[in-house]
């Protein structure tokens, strides 16, 4: 009977690599072989709780610059400032607490969220409100970064893709529910409301994990040399390439979609809310396919999302206008992209099992580059050619990287 780490290695083989190459690949550390199921929930929670926290001052941007009385803009620097210190922090947690039980650094990492969540609360300047978002960046980038290595270390590696879609459901669940119903608490009992409510669920989420979380003494051993060695690896490069392209086509494409749906489809306020509630349906439930896919092949997974996103942006190019043709292809646009995190997270620990939390925070930072690249190329588009540009930029962008990735991605091991 071969160990873990050999029958992980067995079962894939990144890149295409030949066989002859195979052996030189790193081993993957051994997996336990019981599914620690209450464990996987509590980094879900933690991922949930994050997400939350991360979208709610999109929609309380209005009421919190008004109560703080600063601008629109300056209250959405709360958002710049979470996204830039996570892109830091994802690579950076792993290295500065290698030698510290990781079960201890996913506490701390959430009781970080804690007390962001309670300064988000009690603000009373713009200098309190992002300190809280700058606690919150830390968590959010070192939790996502570690999340994927502790999901190996929690279930089989036979599970794993299932592990991580499980987590990842966290992020949906946020996706469909954090802006509509902060907007809703916002508008009830004050905007406050909404980061006290997050709060609460931050301190459950704390309890679960103290109690569910079991010791995962440090196994990785990352650094600035293994970083840069981690940079060495075609698989890794690859992969990181892939999300800097497929991610930012993503961004570029949705971030700019509501301009499209106002000024191409006409739609109501209304209406666009409900298209909005259901991409975040489908995400929800892309999630769960793009977990079975990714369970079979993480490279189909990526690939398949990619081109029905391709597709889709292209239709909204041609037939955007169409009422039935936007109400259709947003909800499934958010259903081909729930393939997309799972995938990629999957594909990168597999890329480099020996350094899973390196990898895992540069995936990170390679996401938060790609959002805000998608984002800035996105913007100069849809400035110069209409609220066209931004599914233009995501045709081209996704159509490389799905390509990049049907050729150079992980295949499985033929026998």
């Amino acid at each position: 009977m071969s160990s873990p780490s050999s029958s992980c290695c067995a079962d894939r083989l990144e890149a295409g690599a030949p066989p002859a190459a195979a052996a030189s690949q790193p081993a993957a550390p051994a997996t336990t072989d019981k599914a620690l199921w209450p464990a996987v929930f509590s980094l879900t929670l933690g991922v949930f709780g994050l997400v939350t926290a991360e979208f709610l001052p999109a929609s309380l941007l209005t009421a919190m610059a008004s109560d703080l009385q600063i601008s629109d803009g300056a209250a959405g620097q709360a958002v710049t400032a979470t996204a830039l210190v996570g892109a830091v922090a994802a690579p950076s947690i792993p290295l500065l607490t290698r030698r510290l039980d990781r079960r201890l650094v996913m506490l701390a990492l959430t009781l970080l969220l804690v007390i962001s969540n309670a300064l988000a609360a009690t603000a009373s300047n713009l200098t309190v409100l992002l300190v809280a978002r700058v606690l919150l960046g830390i968590a959010l980038g070192g939790f996502w970064s570690m999340s994927a290595a502790l999901a190996m270390r929690l279930v089989p590696e036979a599970l794993f893709a299932r592990a991580m879609s499980f987590i990842l459901t966290g992020v949906s669940v946020a996706t469909v529910g954090a802006a509509p119903i902060g907007a809703w608490m916002g508008d009830l009992w004050g905007w406050r409301s909404a980061f006290i409510a997050a709060g609460v669920v931050s301190v459950l989420t704390l309890l679960v994990q103290f109690l569910a979380l079991p010791p995962l003494p440090p196994r990785d051993k990352p650094n600035l040399r293994v970083l840069g060695e981690l940079l060495t690896r075609p698989p890794v490069r690859v992969a990181l390439l892939a999300v800097l392209l497929v991610i930012s086509g993503h961004f570029a494409g949705f971030t700019y979609i509501r301009p499209l749906m106002e000024q191409i489809t006409q739609l109501s306020v209304g209406a666009i809310t409900a298209v909005l509630l259901g991409y975040g349906i489908g995400g929800f439930f892309g999630n769960f396919a793009g977990g079975w896919i990714a369970g079979r092949s993480e490279r189909h997974a990526i690939v398949a999302g990619g081109a029905l996103i391709a597709l889709l942006a292209a239709t909204l190019l041609l037939a955007g206008s169409s009422l039935l043709v936007t109400a259709i292809a947003v909800p499934l646009w958010g259903f081909a992209f729930g393939a997309f995190p799972v995938g990629f997270q999957t594909w990168i620990v597999r890329a480099a099992p020996d350094q899973a939390e390196g990898a895992g925070g540069l995936l990170v930072a390679a996401f938060q580059i790609a959002i805000a690249s998608g984002a800035i190329g996105g913007g100069l588009l849809v400035d110069h050619m209409g609220a066209l540009g931004g599914p233009a930029f995501a045709v081209v962008a996704i159509t490389l990287g799905s390509l990049l990735t049907l050729r150079h991605g992980p295949r499985p091991l033929r026998a």
